[in-house]
């Protein structure tokens, strides 16, 4: 699970008081960086790579300081250097990295001062070291807290639903199909969200399962996935006590997604590289919506005329649900909230006991982005109710879930995919 903030908060005191005397650049700087994302209860180790070689824009040969691919660069100088020459020497290594390896973000420091560039909005911020605690949440991304607005066109979804879409046909074209093809995607597509939004900790270890226990021929992939599944089946008190140590660390999952034996899939160095390069995506900042663009994808065009498939956007779900019955929601929730606490009380029970159910549900859209209106709701009436009390787990008070929601669908395919996304 990710800290909490507070913990992040109390982590980040110490990492302040520990670095702020700091002066050389090579002595401590891979110490540094070592300590700043453990603040987040994220292992280096795991997730990033210091002095990684690449070409430089202009051509030449460079070494980043550190690379999280998909994520973060971050480039580290002496004290009182210069930062802009230090955000440049970043921004010239971009150009050399593979696609799934661009960062999202710039990172750059000289012990006494940081500085953050988002590169999608081009929103940057610099600050002292000593004002790391106002600035802390610019670093949600780094424990998986990272705020965002879903669009189905946003470039992330788009490659995510290319990855998978690619991902099905090349198995698919080499005889591993049907079935067990169908059930191997979303087992996986369950396992990359849950890489990047903490289900598996730490963060990441998926993907560093992937390169560390398996060749880069590809040959041992299958079986690697299957002891994997194999243990994500199991809870850890039936576990053997001789396990390895890092399959022992997944997380037993119920539910019954990773029950069902599968015939082995066999890769190669080219399908190999392709899960990888799905697995270095940032599947937190995706939204479980594509999953219908996903699903599309791994039909022919025949298989959906005749099936009627169609996939709708979540623009147009949330047109459909705001009349049908979110307005009217949001309505008693501002007529209970200038009433009375009891009112409130009445109004979360009623939120908790509602019932969702699309009768063709495909992949799920429909219920996904009700059920997370829903969850919005609700965090707003929680937030009314608590009236800035302080609460130590909100675990304990929300009451909306998944299990509220329900979907009929003839095949087999998408409705589990629909119920992964509400996972």
């Amino acid at each position: 699970m990710p800290l909490t903030w507070n913990e992040i908060k109390t982590r980040a005191a110490a990492f302040v008081h520990e670095w702020r005397d700091e002066e050389s650049e090579r002595a401590e700087a891979q110490t540094f960086w070592n300590d700043f994302l453990g603040v987040f209860g994220v292992s280096r180790r795991r997730v990033a790579s210091f002095e990684e070689a690449v070409k430089k824009a202009g051509g030449g040969q460079g070494f980043i300081d550190l690379v999280w691919p998909g994520v973060l660069i971050a480039e580290h100088k002496s004290r009182s250097k210069n930062l802009d020459a230090a955000f440049a020497q970043a921004l010239d290594y971009v150009p050399g990295l593979e696609d799934d390896a661009l960062p999202r973000y710039v990172l750059v420091s000289d012990f006494a001062r940081l500085r953050l560039r988002d590169l999608d909005t081009g929103d940057e911020t610099e600050f002292a070291l000593e004002d790391l605690l106002d600035h802390i949440e610019r670093f949600g991304f780094i424990a998986g807290y990272e705020r965002r607005s879903y669009d189905e066109q946003d470039p992330v979804n788009v490659r995510a639903a290319a990855r998978m879409g690619d991902l099905h046909d090349r198995l698919r074209a080499v005889g591993y199909a049907g079935h067990d093809l169908e059930v191997l995607l979303v087992r996986l597509l369950f396992c990359l969200f849950a890489d990047d939004t903490c289900l598996f900790a730490p963060r990441g270890a998926f993907l560093d399962y992937l390169i560390a226990r398996t060749r880069p021929d590809g040959s041992d992939l299958g079986p690697a996935l299957g002891a994997l599944f194999e243990t994500l089946n199991t809870p850890p008190e039936a576990r053997q006590t001789t396990l390895d140590e890092q399959l022992a660390a997944f997380p037993y999952v119920n539910g019954a997604l990773f029950a069902e034996r599968l015939s082995m899939a066999h890769f190669d160095a080219g399908l190999r590289a392709q899960l990888l390069e799905a697995a270095r995506l940032d599947w937190g900042a995706i939204s479980p919506a594509i999953f219908g663009a996903m699903f599309q994808g791994a039909m022919d065009a025949a298989a959906r005329r005749e099936l009627g498939a169609h996939y709708t956007s979540e623009g147009n779900i949330r047109k459909l649900i705001g009349p049908l019955f979110m307005d009217d929601l949001r309505a008693d929730f501002e007529r209970a909230k200038r009433r009375s606490r009891p009112e409130l009380e009445r109004f979360h029970a009623r939120l908790a006991a509602l019932r969702l159910l699309d009768p063709a549900c495909g992949c799920g859209n429909f219920l996904v982005i009700a059920y997370r209106e829903l969850r919005k709701l609700e965090i707003e009436v929680i937030q009314a109710l608590q009236r800035g009390q302080q609460v130590f787990d909100v675990a304990d008070l929300i009451r909306v879930n998944v299990d509220q929601c329900f979907g009929i669908e003839i095949e087999e395919f998408p409705a589990q995919i629909a119920q992964v996304a509400l996972w």
